[in-house]
């Protein structure tokens, strides 16, 4: 029987990947181990292997689907092999289309009966389901554990959300989608006119109601072409659209619920860096041999971090469905600027590492990051991340929380400035500017400033944290 090939699951916290590129076309012969596609993660891509020996009998998913896990993505078997029966009664074709028998009724759709020929092929599939006959009850699709948490913090009815997922499967991105500031009925209409939406509303709250999808101007309209063939407005002169898509897509989708489901607040010092500097210099004309002449100021702000928040376990911590989850052991995610876009990897049990391990696991995880080799638990789980853009010559940001952390530093370049000397006469000092975002719903002000202040002065004093 032909072998069904699913989208795996790329960790435990990806609900779906994108294809990036199919590098077997249909008619071609496969071996087991032989990778047929390129997928990619808002974090990382991989190589999927084909799983099993024989003809590339259908491509079932186009390059660009961002396919579910654990859906049908391809079918392999024997030359000449229907490919239509490893799937069921009926079939999937390219881009998520159902295709009847000729002379038939549509059948049933095929992400259903893929998902269940799917568990027959890897029993481990944990939410693949078959039916016992046709007079079996069907299964509801379920709500995954992120879209439900999602739900939860948005007032979205997950219930009543039609899934984009396997079978119907409501996902993280279905309740992104049904919590925009539409009212019930400027969301019903939206659906059923394909209205473009405004940017804001005159409802109650600044939502858009109905009468706003009316105002709102159309998504995309005719330009005229200049002579070299690009797009031209009497207003603007020449332009060109570059849709969001892909990773880029993910992560502007994963940056707007992060604000809109917290309520970031954020504070801002500056932390005496002649220390830290005196401190990296002699690292750097240290002997290899002790292992702390690649150590950077990067590497020293993240061991001073690690040092300071297990004595605030509210900021080490997750907001999930309304209850803050405090962690013993601090994961620091680090946030690393890729080709394809951020990437934040995680230092885990930082606060149990020396210097040495904390500068060097950090390379390691950013050249993974960097190198596309990047592994999705190594992606995952962070306590509270650092970004830091003080290479880029930045000296001031506000970071944005990586959800569900409730707080996130930023770290600026290091400046020269006047302060006050101990007899009050200025001084000519190196600063490094800080930034910290929390989540107020959980984190006060007071408690914040603290925060900041500890992590300050423990920069301002690395040396003495280093005896430690």
């Amino acid at each position: 029987m032909a072998h069904v090939l699913i989208m795996p699951r790329q960790g435990n916290t990806v609900e779906s990947c994108i294809i990036v590129r199919w590098s077997a076309r249909e008619g071609d012969s496969v071996s087991a181990d032989r990778s047929v596609c390129e997928v990619e993660t808002d974090k990382a891509s991989f190589d999927v292997p084909a799983g099993s020996g024989g003809i590339l009998l259908k491509i079932l998913r186009a390059e660009g689907d961002d396919v579910p896990v654990l859906e049908p993505i391809a079918v392999i078997g024997a030359a000449g092999e229907d490919w239509r029966a490893a799937l069921g009664s009926a079939a999937q074709a390219p881009g998520g289309a159902t295709t009847a028998p000729e002379g038939g009724a549509a059948a049933p759709a095929a992400a259903d009966s893929g998902t269940a020929a799917a568990g027959a092929a890897a029993p481990n599939a944990g939410d693949a389901r078959a039916a016992t006959g046709p007079e079996a009850p069907k299964e509801s699709p379920g709500v995954s554990p992120r879209a439900r948490r999602l739900a939860a913090q948005t007032a979205v009815d997950a219930s009543a959300l039609q899934g984009s997922g396997p079978g119907g499967r409501v996902l993280e991105r279905d309740v992104a989608a049904a919590a925009a500031p539409l009212t019930a009925a400027a969301r019903a209409s939206a659906a059923a006119t394909g209205a473009p939406l405004p940017s804001g509303g005159s409802a109650l709250g600044g939502r858009i109601g109905v009468a706003d999808l009316g105002a709102a101007k159309p998504a995309s309209t005719p330009v005229k072409a200049t002579a070299a063939g690009s797009p031209a407005s009497p207003e603007i002169g020449p332009y060109s659209d570059t849709p969001l898509k892909g990773i880029r897509k993910i992560i502007a989708d994963r940056m707007r619920a992060s604000l809109a489901q917290s309520a970031q607040l954020s504070f801002d010092v500056s932390a005496d860096a002649e220390r830290i500097s005196a401190v990296r210099a002699r690292f750097k004309a240290s002997d290899k041999a002790l292992g702390l002449s690649e150590v950077t100021i990067g590497d020293l702000v993240l061991f001073a971090v690690s040092r300071v928040l297990p004595a605030f376990p509210m900021v080490n911590a997750h907001l999930v469905d309304g209850t803050l989850r405090t962690f013993e052991r601090v994961h620091l995610g680090l946030a690393v600027d890729t080709p394809r876009g951020l990437m934040v990897p995680v230092i885990r049990n930082a606060d149990r590492l020396s210097l040495a391990g904390i500068s060097a696991e950090a390379k390691r995880l950013a050249a993974a990051c960097l190198g596309g080799s990047i592994s999705p638990d190594e992606l995952s789980g962070s306590t509270f991340t650092v970004s830091n853009l003080g290479a880029f010559g930045i000296e001031s940001f506000t970071p944005v929380l990586n959800a569900p952390e409730v707080g996130v530093l930023g770290v600026c370049t290091i400046t020269k400035t006047f302060v006050p000397g101990p007899d009050g006469a200025p001084s000519l000092r190196s600063r490094m500017g800080l930034s910290l975002t929390v989540d107020h719903q959980v984190v006060d002000g007071a408690p914040a400033a603290r925060i900041i202040k500890a992590i300050a002065d423990a920069i301002g004093d690395i040396d003495l944290y280093l005896m430690k």
